[in-house]
């Protein structure tokens, strides 16, 4: 069991030695100085197996070194240091500073599962490098060259450990954990030569290999091989869609939105993917309509995005998560702004000059500027959108968490304010959109969502003044929201359908004339009713609490306005 109690510690001494040495690695390796001989007795009296937790070393160590921030640079370092502590440790030397004598671990070496550790760090080294430069073949493509190289490097180390962990003095665990590391690496280098029954075939046996591993042992030890089932299922299921299984990209695109993202090798692939399917869909697209206006489409780019459009916005509902959502949103604005890009290098400055008014059709655009005033409409919604989520979850932290101690950064209404002003900012920009300047229901429709965004950031004003006690400007700031709020009413009837996905404006005056009944009971209730004249709030000399000689009379005078209640 020596041999077994070895593993941890070499974990352990890894986050020293990451971080460049020192005292502490140094403690490190004299205790590592003192284990060999130790476990080769005990291997030798006792007949006891060498086991090396694989995956939670690799897991571990990878938090702990760079993968936390997709630094695979760091985490090279960490594995090259660390295997270089270990071969010292060892005495496992390749030969000495002025001439390389090459060593490979043989079976015969094997009393002392840090030889399988050696194996195990070359592996990772080499992964590490190449998901390295597989970051920088983005912007030079040559570099891919390098990057399978390495893969296949890792795979051949792989392949390695695999190879000693069938001896018999190693444990079966270990041995499963080998097979399952190698097939995973296998399949990562299929994956990256296109080569899709290969892969499917080494990810399939890699999942079922941790699949049995997690149902063989405790829930706590199981979590790490179920978290790397679910890791590979989505590659899994790429690789079905590419061999010919067209309900894969269905499963693709849930897995997408579950994860909040996807990661590794498949992330880009998979927003190909996504792109081509539209492009092929994109062909028979010719037009689109909107607001009863036909505008024919012949950028490809433009096609693409329209034919997303739907799916952008259901995943956008469907998300389960805030960040999630976060995520969709600016990706759906990025590709809008691409599209818009295109349409203004179609726009040239004398195309524009001379398409933007018809012949004998005053007022009316250019087809290709109509698309363009279109595809700007999607951009500020969306923005409006994100903004408006933004602004509910901050809502729910104001209202319903009074802020603490001013050590503890809570939200405050001035957060909301921001929000609701670049808001408005949008829907001004929205009324400003050529080709709409004569559409009297876009204008009216508009004009309402802007007076209930006028509301919410007039509320969350006057939540700020009664934060710092200014009560007048609050119940001022009140009436006007109660103001806006009845012209939504009034004007709303034909446009309820637009406004149903806008906050709420009943919840919003329910929750007002509350707020207002709570200071004017704060200023009632807050002096007793025995003097003829008295401010209430000293530090508020435009809000006065007069006390009438007639009995239960109060009267509220504010900057001009008499408001009289009675409590009786």
């Amino acid at each position: 069991m020596a041999a077994e109690k070895q593993v941890p510690a070499g974990g352990g001494g890894s986050s020293s030695g990451g971080s460049g040495g020192g005292r502490g690695a140094g403690g490190e390796e004299n205790k590592e100085n003192e284990r060999p001989s130790a476990g080769s007795k005990a291997n030798k009296e006792f007949g006891d197996s060498l086991s090396l937790e694989i995956l939670q070393i690799i897991k571990e160590s990878q938090q702990q070194h760079g993968l936390r921030h997709g630094d695979f640079q760091r985490y090279r370092g960490y594995c090259s240091r660390r295997q270089r502590r270990l071969r010292k440790t060892l005495n496992f030397k390749m030969g000495n500073r002025h001439k390389f004598t090459g060593k490979k671990v043989t079976e015969d070496l094997l009393t002392d599962n840090r030889y399988l550790l050696l194996v195990l760090m070359d592996a990772e080294r080499a992964w590490s490098y190449a998901m390295q430069l597989k970051q920088e073949a983005n912007t030079e493509p040559r570099k891919r060259f390098h990057l399978l190289s390495r893969l296949r490097k890792a795979v051949k180390h792989a392949e390695e450990l695999e190879r000693l962990c069938e001896s018999n003095r190693v444990d079966a665990k270990t041995k499963l954990e080998a097979q399952a590391y190698t097939a995973y690496l296998s399949g990562m280098l299929r994956f990256e030569h296109q080569e899709w029954k290969a892969a499917i075939e080494a990810f399939n046996k890699c999942k079922t290999i941790y699949e049995k591993l997690a149902s063989a042992f405790t829930e706590e030890q199981a979590v790490l091989y179920n978290q790397r089932v679910e890791e590979i299922s989505p590659n899994i299921r790429y690789c079905a869609y590419n061999i010919g299984d067209q309900s894969a990209i269905n499963e693709l695109m849930q897995m997408r939105l579950r994860s909040g993202g996807t990661e590794g090798l498949l992330a880009e692939k998979l927003e190909a993917l996504i792109t081509q399917t539209r492009a092929k869909q994109a062909a028979t697209m010719s037009e689109v309509e909107w607001r009863g206006r036909a505008v024919p489409v012949r950028i490809d780019k433009v096609r693409i995005f329209l034919l997303g459009l739907a799916d952008n916005e259901a995943a956008i509902a469907q998300a389960e998560s805030e960040e999630t959502k976060e995520r969709l949103f600016e990706s759906m604005l990025s590709e809008c702004r691409d599209a818009i890009q295109a349409v203004r290098e179609e726009l040239k400055p004398d195309q524009k000059q001379r398409d933007y008014t018809l012949e004998g059709e005053s007022g009316k655009v250019s087809n290709l500027q109509y698309l363009h005033s279109y595809l700007t409409y999607i951009k500020l919604s969306t923005a409006i959108k994100r903004n408006e989520n933004m602004a509910k979850g901050l809502q729910k932290a104001v209202l319903q968490q009074p802020p603490e101690d001013d050590s503890k950064r809570s939200p405050r209404p001035q957060d909301l304010i921001r929000l609701y002003d670049i808001i408005l900012q949008n829907l001004v920009e929205l009324l400003q959109l050529p080709g709409l300047e004569e559409d009297r229901a876009f204008q009216k429709e508009i004009g309402l969502k802007t007076l209930v965004y006028k509301a919410y950031r007039c509320f969350f004003i006057a939540q700020s003044y009664v934060l710092v006690k200014k009560w007048s400007e609050a119940l001022v700031l009140y009436d006007r929201v109660l103001k806006y709020a009845d012209e939504v009413n009034s004007d709303a009837g034909a446009f309820k359908n637009s406004l149903k996905d806008l906050p709420d404006v009943q919840e919003l005056i329910t929750q007002v004339r509350s707020e207002k009944c709570s200071l004017q009971a704060a200023a009632i209730l807050g002096e007793p009713p025995a003097c003829s004249l008295r401010p209430v709030f000293s530090d508020s000399p435009s809000l006065l609490l007069l006390f009438s000689p007639t009995p239960y009379a109060t009267v509220l005078r504010l900057k001009g306005a008499v408001l009289v209640n009675l409590y009786k």
